[in-house]
């Protein structure tokens, strides 16, 4: 009897609830409120298209639901990656983890995936489906889904058409040749020679041209953790960059292109879809002068007789799992408003990136109206182009991937910044010019696998 009697009472109480709109304890309500910190890498603090879509969520859904999501910084990916490192690893001066934050799948080794809540715990395998399984894949660690996709991107390679126009009514030089990195390699050491020493192209990520390169040749970059730079796939690409960028028509400053760009140091660089955020309409001179410019977008270049290919990239959203279920449950309100169609398509195509489930991904290439901006819209115009021809490879995820990324970047730079400089000197001493570059573009490839692997390579 008095079992039953409990029983009647608990059901009771669970219809009360109801009836009068208790929420329970372990969900947020405007009575029962929690505040999310987030850390995340689209755009500046200034001019974010992910602010402007939490402040939407905050005054909405999250309102309704006593949720707020408060932005704390907005930087880069490597940022976060240092920052998540000195928090887990409590170093002086360091941030508590936030709530929330965007990274690439090689955070979860740093913050370590037992202390990451699982999305999968809290969307249904229906919620699930209806995202781009491709995409939805590289957030699964040990059959958990701890990286949560909100937003992809592709690699373009984007032009100053206006000042490309001069360069190629005086050397002949077209577009067309741009499809292809020999054609485009060729035509930055014609303009070195035009410009009288400026950089012609940046690439933001020679790993992604190594990895594309390699795998388009049928090669194998990275194996059992282990980048193969003696694959003679990556010894034909290595060349082909090798050459160029000793001779000098490509930029190997540290930094992305963003402000190279303004100051005409480059008219040209390969980068992420998202890049055209930061895409000047005006650019600089040294005597102050300005001239308002077109930049446009054409698909990831080609190389010659090999696989068409491009990464897709961009990080996912990870929680902090917290003994506090409200946050938790937040989280998961949040990152669902994020994902829904309207939601992301918004918020993708203000930022240069792709939407992350079947249906706003196929209704943003059928409907390009839905883009206002026209650079915007041709930008996906060439992301269109590169899905139906391109196959998109992901970065591969592995123990140390983003130390393994971070020191081929800077052994890549060293590499070639210092046979540039004695290519200059040599040639200017008076050396031949063609059997100095064919010397130390063999030489550079022996130092980078040193420089990499030590001498014991």
């Amino acid at each position: 009897m008095i079992r039953r009697f409990f029983a009647f009472l608990l059901a009771a109480i669970c219809v009360l609830s109801q009836l009068t709109g208790c929420t329970p304890t372990d969900r947020p309500s405007s009575e029962n409120p929690v505040t999310l910190t987030i850390w995340h890498v689209y755009g500046s603090q200034t001019k974010s298209p992910f602010n402007t879509a939490i402040d939407e969520f905050n005054n909405t859904v999250g309102k309704e639901n006593g949720i707020t999501v408060n932005v704390v910084s907005v930087t880069s990916s490597s940022a976060i990656d240092k920052a998540l490192a000195a928090s887990v690893n409590g170093e002086p001066g360091a941030e508590e983890l936030p709530d929330l934050f965007t990274a690439y799948p090689r955070v979860a080794q740093i913050v370590g995936t037992d202390r990451l809540l699982a999305w999968d715990q809290y969307f249904s395998e229906q919620e699930l489906s209806a995202f781009k399984q491709e995409f939805l894949e590289e957030g699964y660690f040990d059959s958990q889904l701890l990286m949560l996709p909100i937003a992809k991107s592709t690699e373009a390679l984007y032009l100053n058409k206006t000042l490309f126009a001069d360069f190629s009514a005086q050397t002949g030089v077209s577009m067309d040749q741009l499809q292809s990195y020999e054609g485009l390699f060729d035509a930055a050491n014609i303009y070195f020679d035009w410009s009288g020493g400026k950089h012609f192209v940046q690439l933001n990520d020679f790993y992604h041209y190594a990895l594309l390169g390699t795998k388009a040749y049928g090669g194998e970059f990275i194996r059992d953790g282990r980048l193969r730079l003696d694959d003679p796939a990556f010894e034909t690409v290595w060349k082909l960059l090798a050459q160029t960028a000793i001779y000098g028509g490509i930029c190997l400053d540290d930094g992305y292109a963003a402000t190279r760009w303004k100051t005409v140091e480059i008219i040209s660089n390969i980068g992420s879809t998202a890049d055209i955020l930061y895409q000047p309409d005006q650019v600089i001179y040294p005597d102050n002068t300005t001239q308002a410019v077109e930049i446009i977008s054409m698909p990831y270049p080609l190389f010659s007789d090999a696989a068409a290919g491009a990464v897709h990239r961009g990080g996912g959203l990870f929680a902090i799992k917290s003994s506090d279920e409200r946050k938790n449950y937040a989280a998961s309100v949040f990152a669902k408003w994020l994902t829904e169609q309207n939601h992301n398509l918004r918020f993708v195509t203000e930022a240069g990136y792709l939407p992350v489930t079947q249906a706003a991904f196929d209704r943003l290439l059928t409907e390009p109206e839905l883009v206002q901006k026209e650079n915007y819209r041709k930008l996906y115009q060439t992301a269109s182009v590169m899905i139906q021809e391109y196959s998109l490879w992901a970065i591969p995820v592995f123990d140390g991937a983003s130390d393994t990324q971070s020191r081929f970047e800077e052994s890549v730079k060293l590499v070639l910044r210092t046979a540039h400089g004695q290519y200059t000197e040599r040639v200017r001493s008076g050396e031949d010019p063609e059997t100095v570059l064919k010397e130390l573009t063999e030489d550079s490839l022996a130092l980078l696998k040193q420089s990499f692997y030590g001498a014991g390579g």
